[in-house]
């Protein structure tokens, strides 16, 4: 039977946990995630997964942080004065916002904390820092 390589368009389906068996993706209620090995479409380590595999082959992996979406990074990690968010925004811890960069770009960020006179704002990923398991089933090579 073929094994999935570098180059080939591939279907999985897969369900994605953090480290306390929280599931916070999966795909088994709608249609086949479909990408190409080795284009960066995915985390380098759920590509990297895949390589291998046979059409109906399951396994399940864990990615670290670094083969994922990175370290946490505390420079990522701001706090603004609250008199700097516009009025028609009542921020909430767990709200996410988007920061516009002075070249007109916008990065999302994560309200972490809200005191009396600052907000913090988390731009990490928010799996940043987080090792990663994942049940993977290569549906069908594609091309």
């Amino acid at each position: 039977m073929p094994q999935a390589k570098i180059g080939d368009t591939v279907k999985v389906h897969y369900t994605g946990r953090l480290e306390d068996g929280t599931v916070f993706d999966s795909s088994l209620n709608r249609e086949p995630l479909q990408f190409t090995i080795g284009a960066g479409e995915l985390i380098p380590g759920f590509e990297e997964s895949v390589i291998g595999m046979e059409v109906g082959e399951k396994k399940t992996v864990t990615i670290p942080p670094e083969k994922a979406y990175g370290s946490h990074l505390e420079e990522l990690v701001i706090k603004i004065e609250k008199e700097r968010i516009p009025e028609d925004i009542n921020p909430e811890v767990g709200q996410q916002l988007e920061i516009k960069q002075p070249d007109g770009r916008t990065i999302p960020v994560v309200v972490t904390d809200i005191s009396e006179t600052h907000i913090t704002l988390d731009a990490n990923h928010p799996l940043a820092g987080e090792s990663l398991t994942f049940d993977i089933e290569l549906v069908e090579i594609v091309a």
